[in-house]
């Protein structure tokens, strides 16, 4: 999806006229939009889990059985097995083997107006409402369509555009928290800034609703801890929900402040509320960065929590449990080797390195102009971190008999189906009809991620490292550039070991695919290889004789040396 930058700085004029200071007005029918209620299915499943080493990386396999039908020893008949009354799907099983009559069912009234598609004027809204019928108002019946359906941000901003122009720059309080519910979905963040501005101007206090929209916009932008004031603002009102509390401490995760998290996680506890599994889950996906005594113990403790609480974790939150119990164990001894992750201090560290030593200085970036790399930090501050960066150009050249265009839109298609938050680099030629650059399918790539395109003499890797460091620790970046000459630009041996580790720790490669397949990715280690001891162990990588390794690899084989006692 791209991110368009105009649009709602202008609303705060239309409405500065007419400041309101009272409760904003909570309409039953927004709670179908910000309902903090949440449900889980669960599956049966059998867990097979093995400690991992270094020289064997490969996942522990998840196993999954269901059988209901058996064959009696002896016998070649065949026996129904009806699941377990209190086993995860016997409800639904249930239902289908006595499916309710239908004949009472009320039909679904649809109003039959066609929602826009593009941003419409002044005029095209007129026409829209003349040819409403329903009995509603036109506002609000278009608003809550547009959230129902996701309607594009810019749609949307149309619409309270017009409204405003025809109301003296009035926009009620009803259609503005639906408008922020689309900027939030959209992980429009400049949005929803610029209407948490306009909210704070015209009133004192919201509903719970209007609260919880804000906390979770707010968590994704540097205006982070604002998120905080106002969870302390509901809770002079009302006990904050476990959804309002979940999304302040995934904001404190994504910005690396652990004790506020755990501080609002035993918060939550001491409210007797049960916590959202995505919440613990977060946690386990934190800690698989980390080594440190005192967090896996509050991780053990979480554990302990789903027992005596007969909680039972989804498959991803089981995988994210297996990713943090298995990362980084020698086979020989069990002893945990050190993560390939940085400290937050360490991060902090080469990010400040990076910007000043590669990104903003050196005569190699000639060729980008500070004037672009400006823009592209002011688009790149506009947007919500990012979960995977992606060098378009470099991608799209991986397989050299297929389209371009096509290579890059397959990447593109396959990462977005697992909701992560992408960002293509590019050139402006990739936009150009060509034999290799399809506009349909650079259409297609737009919908899916963010997209910036640079000059075409630019250099793409200045602002592939701008994009991954800003977004945080947990980005990885897709190319198959190896940045040896950003390595040896760096000042010192500490900052290029620290650059090495985090490009082991961060680098996406593509190592099997092709147009229209599944890819597959290298797997990235979890360790760090390095020569490291625990006291009583030293693990030692070494180089095998027969294998011709180059400056830029890393040994496989490990010496593991264990004192006995």
């Amino acid at each position: 999806m791209t991110f368009y930058l105009f649009g709602i700085r202008s609303f705060p004029k239309l409405w500065k006229s007419n400041p309101y200071l009272g409760l904003g007005p909570g309409h039953s029918y927004v709670s179908l939009f910000l309902s903090d209620s949440c449900g889980s299915r669960s599956q049966q499943r059998l867990f097979s889990l093995k400690t991992m080493s270094p020289q064997n990386t490969k996942a522990t396999n998840l196993i999954a059985k269901a059988r209901y039908l058996r064959k009696e020893e002896g016998s070649n008949k065949q026996v129904s097995s009806v699941p377990h009354f209190f086993s995860a799907g016997a409800a639904k099983k249930r239902s289908q083997m006595n499916p309710q009559s239908k004949d009472h069912a009320l039909p679904s009234v649809r109003n039959t107006i066609q929602l826009p598609t593009q941003p419409l004027n002044s005029e095209e809204w007129d026409k829209l409402k003349a040819d409403f019928k329903g009995k509603t108002s036109f506002e609000r019946f278009i608003i809550s369509q547009m959230a129902h359906s996701h309607s594009s941000v810019d749609v949307a901003k149309s619409l309270l555009a017009w409204v405003a122009a025809k109301n003296n720059g009035i926009v009620s309080y009803d259609l503005l928290v639906r408008y922020l519910y689309l900027c939030v979905f959209h992980m429009q963040t400049s949005e929803v800034i610029d209407v948490f501005e306009i909210m704070k101007t015209r009133y004192k206090t919201l509903e719970p609703g209007g609260y919880s929209l804000l906390i979770q916009g707010l968590i994704h932008t540097d205006r982070w801890r604002e998120s905080l004031l106002l969870l302390e603002d509901i809770k002079k009102v009302i006990t904050p929900s476990k959804k309002n509390y979940n999304d302040c401490i995934q904001g404190a995760l994504l910005h690396q402040d652990i004790n506020t998290a755990w501080n609002l996680y035993q918060e939550l506890l001491g409210h007797d509320f049960v916590p959202m599994l995505e919440t613990l889950k977060a946690f386990f996906d934190f800690g698989k960065d980390i080594k440190d005594d005192n967090y896996s113990n509050k991780l053990l403790d979480i554990l302990s929590y789903l027992r005596n609480n007969q909680l039972y974790p989804g498959e991803s939150f089981a995988h994210s449990i297996k990713t943090w119990f298995e990362s980084g164990q020698c086979l020989g001894c069990g002893k945990t080797i050190e993560s390939i992750q940085l400290s937050p201090e360490e991060y902090e560290f080469l990010k400040g390195r990076i910007m000043r030593d590669v990104i903003d200085g050196g005569d190699q970036y000639k060729k980008t102009t500070p004037q672009e790399l400006k823009r592209f930090e002011n688009f790149i501050k506009s947007c919500p971190p990012f979960d995977i960066v992606i060098d378009g150009l470099n991608v799209a050249k991986m397989f050299p008999k297929a389209r371009e265009s096509q290579v890059l839109l397959n990447v593109v298609s396959q990462l977005a189906k697992q909701n992560l938050r992408l960002l293509v680099l590019g050139r402006k030629h990739m936009l150009r009809q060509s034999f290799q650059w399809r506009k349909d399918e650079m259409a297609e790539v737009q919908k899916q991620a963010s997209c910036f395109f640079a000059d075409n003499i630019s250099k793409d890797d200045p602002f592939l490292l701008y994009a991954t460091l800003h977004s945080g620790n947990h980005c990885r970046f897709i190319t198959k550039d190896l940045m040896r000459d950003h390595k040896a630009c760096l000042p010192d041996a500490k900052t290029q070991r620290l650059f090495f580790k985090w490009q082991q720790g961060h680098q996406l490669a593509i190592i099997n695919g092709f147009p229209g397949s599944k890819l597959t990715f290298q797997h990235i280690l979890s360790y760090d290889t390095v020569v490291q001891t625990t006291g009583d162990s030293w693990h030692i990588p070494y180089d095998e004789d027969v294998v011709e390794r180059y400056s830029y690899e890393v040994p496989t084989k490990w010496l593991c040396l264990h004192q006995k006692t």
